[in-house]
């Protein structure tokens, strides 16, 4: 593994030269399979699959979404875990194929790489200007890894990225469409309360390996009751924001997540657990339900 000062340079250089690092790494896939956060990469990809075939996207134009979009979530995942390489096993995270001592990190670093090199042309496939919204999204993620983890500024990344995958979706329809202000609204507050509780049980171990974004400088206790409330506001955001009455579908839906959100942090053994994080994806299942209801409404 190159010095943790050379990564970024490193992760360049295997981006560039996708085929042999792609080589050297199949051999090692079901390890990589669980390095590459497979929960919120599954999850992801397939709400996302789902809108493009909500918003208008033929059988087609949904694969090459939902491809370019597991590109994207690979190439995060896997570089989360090359970059956090020294933190996680200084924290004894044994979860993690890469901290276990299962998956060396120049593996992980090159498989981040060759899936940000398939991305982009997968991403062109929906067109230019929906291959730059989602491609801006992915950008974010990975500057969250390598730089904005460690700022006050922490959630903006996040929010960037789950805002662009509505309008990724929406400006890649056939016919030019501009995405919904509801939608991208909705996909931000969805990111910025993901990232709240994605870090909630690791507080303590960021504090002390030197992570200070937003969450960490809050603190536990104000990020359990701050986090159900954004992802709450996201799914009122999707409720209320469409054009029209909302029928009882979605006030039973909107119900059901913020019921959800809340329960997901209330329980104080939860701080320690992945629980409140697998809460959000539900969360986020029923804010992509609603979006199924209004598939059509996000685009204006």
């Amino acid at each position: 593994m190159p010095p943790p000062h050379r990564l970024p340079d490193y992760l360049a250089y295997v981006s560039l030269h996708p085929s042999g690092a792609l080589r050297r790494s199949t051999r090692r896939v079901p390890v990589l399979l669980r390095s590459c956060h497979p929960e919120p990469t599954v999850a992801v990809t397939v709400f996302v699959t789902a809108l493009a075939v909500a918003a208008g996207h033929g059988p087609a134009g949904a694969a090459a979404v939902g491809a370019a979009v597991l590109a994207g979530q690979l190439s995060v995942g896997w570089c989360n875990d090359a970059v956090d390489a020294r933190r996680d096993t200084d924290c004894g995270r044994g979860d993690k194929p890469v901290a276990a001592g299962t998956l060396p990190p120049r593996v992980a670093a090159a498989a981040a790489g060759t899936a940000l090199a398939l991305c982009v042309p997968l991403s062109l496939l929906s067109g230019v200007v929906a291959a730059a919204a989602h491609l801006t999204g992915v950008a974010a993620g990975w500057a969250y890894n390598l730089r904005w983890k460690h700022t006050v500024l922490s959630p903006l990344p996040y929010a960037v990225g789950f805002g662009s995958l509505p309008a990724f979706v929406v400006l890649g329809l056939p016919s030019p469409s501009r995405p919904a202000w509801w939608a991208v609204a909705a996909g931000a507050l969805l990111g910025v309360g993901a990232h709240l509780v994605n870090v909630l049980p690791d507080i303590e171990d960021d504090l002390a390996t030197g992570v200070r974004g937003l969450p960490q400088r809050l603190g536990r206790p104000v990020c359990r009751w701050l986090a159900p409330c954004v992802m709450s506001a996201a799914v009122l955001v999707v409720v209320a924001g469409p054009p029209g009455a909302v029928g009882r579908p979605g006030w039973a839906l909107g119900a059901a997540g913020g019921i959800v959100a809340v329960a997901g942090t209330a329980v104080p053994s939860a701080d320690r657990s992945r629980w409140p994080f697998r809460a959000a994806i539900v969360v986020a299942g029923t804010a992509v339900a609603q979006l199924l209801l209004r598939g059509s409404d996000m685009a204006s």
